[in-house]
């Protein structure tokens, strides 16, 4: 009877120390939840099961209304592309197109620096209140303050990138600011979130909780992994479903141009063409030939240092000069075709049946997974 007492103690002691852990983690996920960053690997699990949004380096703070106000300008282009729907490619793209080709006029170093993410929070804790300031003043290891980057005067206009959808950037608030969206065929968005997730430094997964966790080291269940996180109800089906549907009710937007990134890679000399009319820049035969050929994804590999996405607002920055990117990780081939090479034929036609409920009109359904004209 005695034993059996005392098992009963230790099993009400257990449950109490249980009931305090989990009310300890809701506080902390309510009232400090940047703390979770410092527990090893699965530290971002418990920031997102106290409510907090995913991915956890990622803030709307920037694109309110109010607070646009205060920093966008009139003739900037925001480039707010889907993940993994050539972001990087259409950022450089645009400055490319700003300065006609001509690189030795503003040098083009890091994309970060020269075209600058609002979304992105460097540092757990921080905030776009915070990371306001700093991104005009902060000196870079080059000798120039960020700010010089960025907000050039030889620009004719400031370029700016974003992954939020029309439901938390006020695009009809600022029709004199450019908004650029680009989607891709959902599968093969999914599969290459598998090696962009792969190439992310450890510094960065370590500062956040171990997000995005890496590869498995089994090309199946990695592949299995990001195809249940972005389907609906998934963690991540923000991503794609949620910005196609957003992006496609703002298609005929004056101020809106919305691309395929299938359409933007068969016909690279149009597409260039396309954006340098909507930018408002006049290109001569000869400028039109450069920016294509630095556009390609042959000139961009080769550069592919720039493209690493700095961190310049972190501490160990100046010493580190940490990346967001692992070298020989950031530009891809952009083959499209391949998620249907990746994911079974169960996997395929869960996914089609995810676009038939997502998308139910028919065009927009066809145009998400091939592009061409709407």
């Amino acid at each position: 009877m005695e034993n059996k007492r005392s098992a009963f103690a230790l099993i009400g002691l257990f449950g109490k120390f249980v009931l305090a852990l989990a009310v300890g983690i809701g506080i902390i996920g309510k009232t400090a939840p940047h703390l979770f960053m410092n527990v090893p690997n699965v530290g971002f699990i418990l920031w997102a099961m106290t409510g907090n949004p995913m991915p956890p380096h990622m803030s709307p703070d920037a694109w309110t209304e109010a607070e646009m106000k205060t920093w966008i300008r009139d003739g900037d282009v925001v480039v707010a592309t889907g993940t993994k729907s050539g972001t990087t490619w259409m950022l450089y793209c645009a400055h490319q197109i700003r300065m006609k080709g001509n690189d030795e006029a503003a040098p083009f170093t890091d994309i970060t620096y020269t075209t600058p993410w609002p979304d992105l929070i460097q540092n757990p804790g921080s905030t776009w209140s915070k990371q306001k300031p700093l991104m005009e003043t902060t000196v870079l290891p080059e000798g120039t303050t960020w700010g010089a980057m960025w907000n050039n005067p030889k620009f004719p206009f400031r370029v700016f990138k974003s992954h939020y959808a029309p439901d938390v950037i006020p695009i009809k608030k600022f029709p004199k600011v450019k908004f650029l969206a680009m989607s891709r065929n959902g599968l093969d968005v999914v599969r290459s979130v598998i090696p962009f997730f792969n190439g992310i430094t450890d510094e960065v997964r370590k500062t956040w909780g171990g997000c995005p966790p890496p590869s498995s080291g089994n090309a199946e269940a990695d592949a299995a992994t990001q195809f249940a996180a972005m389907m609906p109800g998934g963690y991540l089906d923000d991503m794609y479903f949620h910005y196609v549907k957003m992006w496609w009710e703002y298609r005929n937007e004056p101020n809106v141009m919305l691309l395929h990134f299938s359409d933007a890679k068969r016909d690279l000399h149009g597409t260039v063409a396309n954006l340098a009319e909507f930018y408002g820049v006049s290109l001569t035969e000869a400028e039109h030939v450069a920016v294509v050929d630095k556009c390609s994804f042959e000139h961009m590999k080769k550069k592919e240092d720039m493209f690493m996405y700095a961190l310049p607002l972190r501490a160990d920055f100046k010493t580190k000069k940490t990346r967001i990117m692992r070298s020989g990780t950031t530009i891809r081939k952009g083959i499209s075709g391949e998620g249907k090479l990746t994911f079974t034929a169960e996997q395929q036609a869960l996914w089609e049946k995810a676009e038939v409920e997502q998308f139910p009109d028919e065009a927009l359904r066809n145009w998400a997974r091939n592009g061409g004209a709407f």
